[in-house]
């Protein structure tokens, strides 16, 4: 099926080699050589000495590795400490809310082929992945009773407004017990509308929960004093 989508959007819908390799992430050698192939066949059909049927087979068939030849992956101890090394940076960007700035896999490969190391992609995705696995956190199911808590976290959402799309922030409060939430929009993040948001939820369930819950958002966390203390607005 990966074949038959590649040949399809490749020479049918003309999309290019590297937005091939960007939607399904094979790599582009073989993207080529399944087009190269295609072309090939289709050509001597054209020339009138190739066979309709095995041009249909050619997109149908999935290819043949020789693997005989095929060297070591080159996951050696150096290459392993980078990766490391990228995804602890990764970790404390998700501890002090940067979760949107941390490295994708694509990213780390870049980054290892940028410094002069030979290493493929899936070897890399492999690499973390099974390291991952290992660090599976583990979680704890924790009962809540009505009123106990509340989380708080902004969203944004993309609305046309006089024929023109725009992102606006949306701030969400969301029970622990019942997961009720509640929204209302806003046209930034700033104090005002955090505070402003807080007083519209108290007013429309008639109190305050004992506890409200935030992450490492700027507009409540001033500044971390330690790897786990911080100072909060």
């Amino acid at each position: 099926m990966e074949k038959q989508k590649i040949i399809i959007d490749g020479f049918l819908n003309g999309k290019s080699q590297w937005g091939i390799h960007r939607e399904t992430r094979i790599a582009r050698k073989t993207i080529r050589k399944y087009i190269k192939e295609y072309e090939e066949k289709r050509s001597e059909l054209l020339e009138g000495e190739g066979d309709k049927l095995i041009l249909t087979e050619e997109i149908r068939t999935p290819s043949k590795y020789d693997s005989s030849n095929r060297r070591k992956v080159k996951l050696t101890d150096e290459i392993i400490a980078r990766i490391d090394f990228y995804l602890g940076e990764n970790e404390e960007k998700r501890r002090t809310g940067k979760s949107k700035q941390q490295r994708k896999k694509i990213d780390i490969h870049k980054a290892l082929i940028e410094e002069g190391y030979d290493i493929s992609y899936p070897t890399v995705c492999n690499y973390i992945r099974n390291k991952l696995e290992e660090k599976k956190e583990a979680y704890i199911r924790q009962e809540y009773e009505f009123g106990d808590v509340v989380e708080f976290d902004w969203g944004h959402v993309k609305l046309e407004i006089s024929g023109k799309y725009k992102s606006i922030q949306m701030a969400v409060m969301t029970t622990a017990k019942g997961n009720y939430r509640f929204a209302y929009l806003y046209q930034n993040q700033k104090m005002e509308s955090f505070l402003d948001s807080h007083v519209r939820f108290f007013n429309h369930v008639g109190g305050v929960h004992k506890e409200i819950v935030y992450d490492n958002m700027k507009v409540a966390v001033k500044r971390f004093v330690t790897r786990s203390e911080k100072r909060t607005n």
